[in-house]
């Protein structure tokens, strides 16, 4: 005789209720947002948009560039997912990222790729068809440059995997540049830059305080390579050139003496923090330079908006 099922099978087998069905597809929503590192991207946003505004003589068009923006956000968002799923085995052995869903089994690597492809796909057809087959293009780029180029290849190879791939993070003023206007133009170039020349000394700083966490994960960052000394005279390096760059704009005749004066103030306060960890290292010193670089660009960019439209 076949043995009925229980009772408790049978309650498995049903279906689950409407409002457990919602509870259960926000908290997978929730779970990938986070995977979409909002944090971080809405600092790659906020230059984005800078860029659109400095493209512009006057205030750009109003739809133009709400479109724009989500569209870039949407591939940002995405591609961030994207770097949790592959990354998702380091994730699990390092302190600052073992808290993401996909280690904490919040959400599956299955849901986690259909949503990031949604969300990609969603952001470069808004750029299509709101904004201009460039910018789709550029942002496509940018895209396979962070999360496969970036993720896949150079960061697991190289210690200067920031360096190369920081091209793919320098991106976003210059496709807010080119969703203006269609073309590259050298101010774009010069944004373009300016954030490629930071990105090393801003992650170099994190990597130092959290170098433990890496060398677990396997990870050649330059501090777990050649150590930290040799690091913070990379980043050091790399700060004087970033003064540099970022007078550029006053050269070009892009922003004049507000804008400047801004930059040299902030190129003082970078170049205080980096020379402060060169020569007398400390994990504490390396968080306040990390937190600092953030202030950095935030701070720069708004001045070249300011200084643009006044």
């Amino acid at each position: 005789m076949t043995p009925s099922p229980s009772p408790h099978a049978a309650s498995h087998a049903l279906p689950l209720p409407w409002p457990e069905r919602i509870k259960s597809l926000r908290g997978l929503l929730r779970a990938f947002l986070r995977q979409c590192k909002p944090r971080v991207n809405s600092l790659i946003v906020f230059t984005a948009m800078i860029g659109m505004l400095l493209a512009s003589p006057g205030l750009p068009p109003l739809g133009l560039f709400l479109a724009a923006t989500c569209g870039i956000a949407l591939v940002a968002g995405a591609a961030a997912a994207i770097n949790c799923l592959v990354e998702r085995g380091i994730d699990a052995r390092m302190a600052r990222t073992r808290g993401r869903p996909l280690p904490r089994g919040e959400i599956g690597a299955v849901e986690t790729l259909t949503l990031a492809c949604a969300t990609g796909a969603l952001g470069l057809w808004t750029l299509h068809a709101f904004v201009n087959d460039l910018t789709l293009w550029l942002t496509l780029a940018t895209f396979l440059g962070y999360a496969i180029v970036y993720t896949l290849i150079l960061k697991p190879a190289t210690p200067m995997n920031i360096v190369i791939g920081g091209a793919s993070g320098a991106m976003p003023p210059l496709l807010g540049w080119t969703a203006m206007n269609g073309s590259v133009a050298p101010e774009a170039l010069v944004l373009f830059l300016i954030i490629f020349a930071w990105t090393p000394p801003h992650f170099w700083s994190l990597c130092c305080y959290r170098r433990d966490d890496y060398a677990r994960a396997g990870l050649p960052m330059l501090p777990v390579t050649h150590g930290v000394e040799i690091t913070c005279l990379h980043s050091l390096l790399y700060v004087v050139m970033l003064a540099a760059i970022s007078l550029l704009p006053v050269t070009l005749g892009m922003s004049g003496l507000l804008y400047g004066a801004v930059a040299l103030t902030l190129n003082g306060g970078f170049l205080f923090h980096a020379v402060r960890l060169w020569r007398n290292y400390s994990d504490e010193r390396a968080r306040r330079a990390f937190r600092y670089s953030i202030l950095y660009l935030t701070l720069l960019f708004a001045a070249l908006l300011v200084d643009h439209f006044l």
